[in-house]
């Protein structure tokens, strides 16, 4: 009887253990539960708890459940959130350089941007982005997608879009290419777009089309307008707060997983891209192709003006990428 107590005992006190060396970690986003952002991240939390023997338990708070975007970057470096998707834009605030790769038209087509995802070039801006945040790591790099506008009026040219109430995400690069074109941009949070474009509050939107899709936003809009205005993408980052407690072998399993992710990610939306437009025109929405080069032309030559957050060189450095 005695022994069994102490064997009794000897295991509650190892389940203890046991439960005392898991850290519990949260991922955050402000994408939907049907995106392949969402799907892949919980992927990444069982495959983190497999190779680590179950001592990290990574919860995901998906479609701002804890927050909008600029809300979970700040939770980053307070260590109420340990990592997160973002754009670069949100990132790019906290060092201006990180920004470039969300500018609009600043990638040629998906191979440049391809190019400069697996470059040293984003590496060092990755870094960059490290030192000034206080240790926050970019440990990968997901395709987002071609951002196009939707909107309840044609749109074929660029001064189509004159005075066009256009709503953009929170990070002031957004406004560029609708400055550019005559548009009026309004900032307004992810989670409150498809209201603001029921009740009239905006026009239009820019997203690409899976984010369309899974946000319902062709509900509320009746045409989709292919300007393919932003070749965009999320950046996968754990806060410092959280890296530096991990050791070098737990680092390494974090960015493992963690790319992999983001490259499965990646997949699906390409291939969701790839069949959307279709679908929706089978859904009763006009989708039109538009000539990019006039809408080009007019963004491009605000790339280095004042609201450019890097220098001619790391322009420069892009551009040359193949």
């Amino acid at each position: 009887m005695r022994f069994k107590l102490i064997s009794a005992f000897a295991a509650l006190a190892l389940a203890a253990g046991l439960a005392q060396a898991q850290t519990k970690l949260k991922f955050a986003h402000v994408y939907e539960t049907s995106e392949p952002y969402h799907t892949q991240a919980l992927w990444a939390a069982g495959e983190i708890a497999k190779r680590t023997n179950n001592r990290y338990a990574v919860e995901v708070f998906p479609a701002s459940t804890l927050g909008k975007e600029t809300d979970i970057n700040q939770g980053l470096t307070l260590g109420t959130v340990d990592i997160i998707y973002t754009g670069q834009l949100f990132a790019g605030r906290t060092y201006g350089p990180l920004a470039i790769g969300g500018a609009p038209y600043m990638f040629r087509d998906y191979d440049h941007w391809k190019a400069f995802a697996n470059s040293a070039l984003f590496n060092e801006l990755s870094d960059g982005y490290g030192a000034k945040s206080g240790g926050n790591k970019v440990v990968a790099i997901t395709y987002y997608g071609e951002r196009h506008v939707t909107s309840n009026k044609a749109i074929n040219k660029p001064e189509d879009m004159k005075g066009l109430k256009i709503r953009v995400p929170d990070a002031p690069l957004y406004t560029m290419f609708p400055r550019a074109v005559g548009a009026n941009p309004t900032p307004i949070a992810f989670a409150e777009v498809y209201l603001a474009l029921q009740n009239g509050t905006v026009d239009a939107q820019e997203n690409p089309l899976p984010t369309i899709e899974a946000k319902k936003f062709y509900e509320v809009q009746k045409y989709i307008v292919l300007t393919g205005h932003i070749t965009d993408a999320l950046l996968t980052i754990v806060g410092g707060p959280t890296w530096t407690k991990l050791s070098d072998a737990d680092k390494k399993v974090f960015q493992e997983v963690l790319k992999e992710a983001a490259a499965r990610a990646t997949a699906q939306i390409i291939e969701n891209e790839q069949r959307l437009g279709a679908e929706f025109t089978k859904r009763g929405k006009e989708v039109v192709k538009v000539d990019r080069k006039p809408f080009r032309d007019a963004t491009v030559k605000l790339h280095n003006g004042p609201d450019a957050t890097w220098d001619k060189a790391t322009y420069d450095k892009l551009q040359a990428l193949k």
